[in-house]
């Protein structure tokens, strides 16, 4: 018997229901959000997490509350899992003011400080220094806290992502990097701008454990990820996990997909990790076709309202455009009051 084969013969009932509701509500969110982009409900980027959910859902799903979650611009699905409301994780892709950040950051800047996922990064590799920094924190402090670090495989050339699995190596932190390994950087596939493509190699030079995990199987992603949060709680530093995995539609909605062989997209789309998690539910009955039929229906319907939410809400007025705004009146600690022409 395979060893996700093994893993799920051995979950209760209902952790296969939730993990299976959780991987089929990042998929409709996401479906509505391109229907709703197409319609001109949401503008500006729109980067969707549709092929990669049981990467988000077979992770997240073992954190504890008190963990930090930080990640990059293709986030929705990590938001999801962390316990985010999708009515409110849609409003902010509407730009509205009951959205989770006020309707000001939008698709690629999802914040929720209660549930502790600070933020998705625009700025590539820009959420790793702010892990290593979390992860030190939690050392001082004493706990057992880990940060999960997600990126994907475009960022494991930029210099932030060298100097932080550096440092959380020297200093032994206690974060959790998942690079969700898609193949490709925007349109430039992994091995045209890699020496070395296996991206967990990489964190080995540092002397951090490192394994290359099926991304697609979400049995397989939980039983690396439990047994990385055991390593990093008792002590033993950081870890790293590569998903290979496979985004279904291009890096943005505004993406022709130029780059890309169709029989590339069609060989990944038999792999689809919802599809394939549902076999085995049937498989080792777990879940029967009318209780998946139950689940689609339900997130179905929690879709609808998140859309209607998000419509319904108001923009923010007018009058708050510059709150939460940096300025150097704000930074130094003058008053308006205080400054001159000079």
């Amino acid at each position: 018997m395979a060893v996700s084969e093994k893993v799920i013969a051995g979950m209760a009932d209902a952790q296969v229901r939730d993990l299976l509701h959780q991987m089929i509500r990042i998929r409709r969110f996401e479906e509505k959000a391109a229907e709703m982009y197409a319609r001109g409900r949401i503008h500006g980027f729109l980067h969707l997490y549709i092929g990669q959910e049981a990467v988000a859902t077979g992770t997240i799903s073992l954190l504890r509350d008190t963990d930090y979650i930080v990640s990059f611009y293709r986030e929705h699905g990590h938001a999801l899992v962390r316990g985010m409301d999708s009515g409110r994780v849609m409003a902010e892709l509407f730009g509205r003011s009951t959205g989770v950040s006020g309707g000001r950051g939008g698709s690629m800047h999802l914040f929720d400080a209660k549930r502790r996922f600070l933020g998705g990064y625009a700025n590539v590799g820009g959420q790793m220094p702010v892990a290593c920094g979390l992860a030190l924190a939690a050392q001082r402090q004493g706990t057992e806290d880990v940060t999960l670090c997600v990126f994907g495989d475009g960022a494991v050339n930029e210099g932030a992502f060298h100097e932080s699995l550096n440092l959380a190596a020297v200093w032994k932190l206690p974060v959790l990097f998942l690079c969700e390994n898609n193949f490709y950087g925007m349109g430039t596939a992994i091995k045209r701008v890699s020496a070395l493509s296996e991206v967990y190699k990489r964190a080995e030079a540092y002397g951090i454990r490192a394994e290359q995990m099926n991304g697609m199987d979400v049995t397989e992603v939980r039983e690396r990820t439990d047994a990385a949060l055991k390593s990093i709680r008792r002590g033993e530093g950081p870890y790293f996990l590569e998903a290979l995995t496979y985004r279904f539609r291009g890096h943005s909605m505004a993406d022709p997909e130029f780059y890309r062989d169709k029989e590339e997209i069609e060989h990944w789309r038999t792999l689809d990790p919802i599809v394939a998690f549902s076999e085995q539910a049937l498989r080792h009955e777990k879940l029967t076709e009318t209780e998946i039929a139950n689940i689609r229906n339900e997130v179905e319907e929690e879709m609808e309202s998140a859309v209607r939410f998000a419509e319904e809400s108001a923009d923010p007025p007018l009058d708050t455009l510059f709150d939460k705004v940096y300025s150097k009146a704000d930074y130094m600690g003058w008053s308006t009051e205080d400054e001159t022409d000079a």
